[in-house]
């Protein structure tokens, strides 16, 4: 299927870029703050105005000069005008023309594609007499717009379509029907690594710096020709840690990324073995109901007796996990990487693997005839009947009589379910209800 076209946001840090990009889509998806340097990779999103949709990559502020980070947040919006359609260049009226704004139009008039000059924090008529400075760019005309309220934009979007190709040919995915990954853990884990390892190319800065990721990174990769919704999110911190607005927003993010994922991929710093927050951040993994795969990385980079350390700190903090394969990786120099798409498809499998109620509940009555409920508070439960209502996770509803069931007996009968059927890699929900009892009329 075509292709929709793409659209690079590109400007220095801190001139209103995300705010843009979140006018344009309509909603708080790109993280906007006060401090530069807040935007780090490029990100996609879909937009569309006046039934013409495309795709708009968020890019982090480009400078000419700066350290390791800024230099891999320039390249990384460097690649987005390589790969664009078209490009929004977005300056700020308010101030005076710098090295960088005039460093990104050397960058944007040596590309084949149309750029459109956006002078953003236009609040007024009054303003408009500070557009002069940027006409020597060499772009055309700016527009003058307000990302933060939305003066302009109606102009600089009509523009926007009018210059944007309509005959692209290239592959599409329909993305309601690719699997969903997440990959999730601590700051510095080596995700944003094992993302650019996955796609092949460098699409996420990588920096020691730890937080460089602070927004969701969305992709498309094939592995073994399957393609698959990755999302690369930003490292999860314990929460007296989160003391920043754009770290809180990242987190929350993160969050719902998981929520609304098939597959979490939790990597682990074999270095440091399963610490508490890794614990945590299993814990609502499994509690959203996604299928779980633990990475641990940087293997090769530590001894056997660290090894032998991080193999006890896995089954001790995440006995609860035991059903979720754990791998031994290198995301840096993807040793055994290749395994993933392999333990992937296993746990999707199971995720949706439904099983025959008729054979359920025979199970169930072989089970509990063998090892009958405990007696509480002077009465004895007992299931009289199995439904499993849903997949992505199993979902099992326990119709009951008599007292209750409790934890203990739940757990036994998980276990019997995954002694019988192979659920590597994904939760199972069992629930109960009580069985309505009808009275003779």
């Amino acid at each position: 299927m075509p292709r929709l076209p793409v659209v690079a946001v590109v400007g220095r840090p801190n001139i209103g870029k995300s705010t843009l990009v979140n006018r344009i889509i309509g909603r708080r998806e790109a993280v906007v703050e006060e401090a530069s340097g807040v935007t780090r990779d490029r990100k996609e999103f879909l937009g569309e105005w006046i039934g013409t949709e495309f795709m708009i990559l968020d890019t982090g502020g480009w400078e000419v000069k700066g350290d390791d980070l800024s230099i891999g947040i320039s390249a990384q919006a460097e690649a987005a005008v390589s790969m664009a359609d078209a490009v929004i260049f977005v300056v700020d009226a308010t101030t005076a023309l710098t090295d960088d704004d005039e460093g990104i139009s050397k960058l944007v008039r040596s590309s084949p594609i149309p750029v459109l000059l956006a002078a953003n924090k236009i609040d007024g008529d009054r303003h408009e007499d500070l557009l002069f400075q940027y006409w020597g760019l060499g772009l055309g005309e700016p527009f003058p717009i307000s990302a933060l309220h939305g003066r302009g934009m109606g102009e600089l979007l009509d523009a926007l379509v009018a210059v944007l190709p309509t005959d692209l040919e290239g592959e599409g995915e329909e993305k309601a029907d690719i699997p969903r990954l997440a990959i999730i853990g601590r700051p510095n884990v080596g995700k944003s690594t094992l993302l650019n390892l996955l796609l092949g190319e460098e699409r996420v800065l990588v920096s020691p710096v730890s937080g460089t990721t602070r927004d969701p990174i969305n992709v498309i990769i094939k592995l073994d020709g399957q393609p698959y919704h990755l999302v690369d999110t930003a490292g999860i911190r314990r929460a007296p840690r989160v003391d920043d607005n754009a770290e809180f927003f990242a987190v929350r993010r993160a969050k719902k990324v998981m929520e609304k994922s098939d597959l979490a991929i939790l990597m682990i710093d074999a270095i440091d073995g399963v610490t508490h927050q890794d614990q945590r951040l299993a814990e609502e993994a499994a509690g959203v109901g996604c299928a779980v795969i633990v990475l641990l990385n940087k293997w090769d980079a530590i001894s056997e007796d660290e090894r032998t350390a991080t193999e006890i700190s896995v089954p001790d903090r995440l006995g609860f996990l035991g059903w979720a394969p754990v791998l031994r990786i290198s995301a840096k120099t993807g040793a055994r990487t290749h395994r993933l798409h392999a333990a992937i498809r296993v746990a999707l499998d199971h995720y949706g693997f439904r099983i025959p109620t008729g054979e359920l509940n025979r199970l169930f009555r072989t089970w509990q005839a063998a090892h009958p409920p405990p007696i509480r508070k002077g009465r004895r439960a007992k299931v009289q009947y199995v439904v499993q209502t849903g997949v992505a996770p199993p979902t099992f509803v326990l119709f009951t009589s008599g007292g209750q069931l409790g934890d203990g007996y739940i757990r036994f009968l998980e276990n019997r379910l995954r002694d019988t059927f192979d659920f590597t890699g994904t939760p199972l929900h069992l629930l109960t209800r009580r069985k309505q009892i009808r009275g003779n009329s």
